[in-house]
């Protein structure tokens, strides 16, 4: 085989890796992160990300394509890049009509993994000192109180989604957290969804492309940026940040609840079985007023607890073949 050709053998297969990671990225709770780290690519695409720098300007002022290139490793991105754009589009029709249509089983598949995703970040934590458990409790009871808000009913704005593609894809860089999940939390994950439905099918607005580019340019913005601040917080106080992020993690499964009333009126609301003091004394965005757990066990209610089963042993497997985190 010539040079050439195990070159573009070498594409196929980075393209393969990146439909890989962004079919994981699409799906709250899996996290692209995870899949590179799977695949073996984590390292050389972390690299690549950090090597966006001054020297890569420097070559780009002085017309020094070739040295630039290979500073950022250009090739290699742009085939991930193909491949991670090629998951989202695929991926994202499904995942709307999910949402819409099997809301209960879809969120308890969403718990399960979110759940084993916090366990593999919690094994990331060397060494569990005092700081890092009361950053984690923190973790909890912010994630805790944020996510207990709706999500919106209304589209984002174009400035909302630019800072909002900031925020979820720094989570791909990072293996155990998911960027759609911060998406889901943030609210905008379905208007995403539904805008990536209609984009094969060339049905496509000119509020909706809008709302595409400037969360794109949100995803850009953030990639070179927030990549070389949690790079510096991983290595300057690594069990910290993980901590911290196993508790956001944790705090957050609030919102993947799968029993709703605002969904479906089945149950007994949890602050109608909280104590009077209690409810008097936490903040409103503390109470689960719309949660319940279920009185009987229904095949509804079987199906989404296997699901929840299925779900988490799928990421522990996908993280024992790894070989376990770093």
């Amino acid at each position: 085989m010539t040079k050439k050709q195990n070159g573009w053998k070498k594409d196929g297969a980075n393209c393969i890796r990146g439909l890989l990671m962004g079919g994981a990225d699409i799906i709250p709770g899996v996290s692209g992160g995870t899949v590179a780290l799977i695949l073996g690519i984590y390292t050389r695409l972390i690299t690549a990300i950090s090597h966006v720098d001054s020297q890569l300007l420097a070559h780009l002022r002085d017309r020094e394509w070739r040295r630039a290139a290979r500073h950022v490793d250009l090739r290699f991105l742009i085939a991930l890049g193909i491949g991670i754009g090629a998951g989202i589009v695929s991926l994202g029709s499904l995942m709307h009509l999910l949402l819409e249509d099997y809301r209960p089983q879809t969120l308890s598949l969403f718990f399960g993994l979110i759940v084993a995703s916090s366990l593999i970040v919690a094994r990331l934590v060397q060494r569990w000192s005092w700081a890092a458990i009361l950053l984690a409790i923190l973790g909890v009871f912010v994630a805790y109180a944020v996510t207990g808000g709706r999500e919106l009913d209304n589209p984002a704005s174009p400035l909302a989604l630019f800072f909002c593609g900031m925020l979820a894809i720094s989570a791909m860089i990072l293996p155990g957290i998911s960027g759609a999940f911060i998406m889901l939390l943030l609210g905008v994950y379905k208007q995403i969804t539904g805008i990536l439905k209609d984009l094969p099918k060339g049905d496509l607005s000119g509020e909706g492309l809008l709302a595409l580019i400037a969360f794109a340019a949100g995803c850009v913005v953030g990639l070179l940026s927030f990549s070389k601040i949690l790079r510096w917080l991983l290595s300057q106080y690594h069990d910290a940040t993980m901590a911290l992020l196993c508790g956001f993690m944790v705090g957050s499964l609030r919102k993947l609840w799968p029993f709703d009333n605002r969904f479906s009126q089945k149950g007994e609301p949890l602050s109608e079985r909280l104590p009077e003091w209690l409810t008097r004394s936490l903040p409103d965005c503390l109470i689960p007023d719309e949660l319940f757990i279920p009185d009987t066990f229904t095949v509804q209610v079987g199906l989404c607890l296997l699901l929840a089963l299925a779900a988490a042993a799928f990421v522990l497997a996908l993280e024992w073949l790894s070989g376990g985190p770093e």
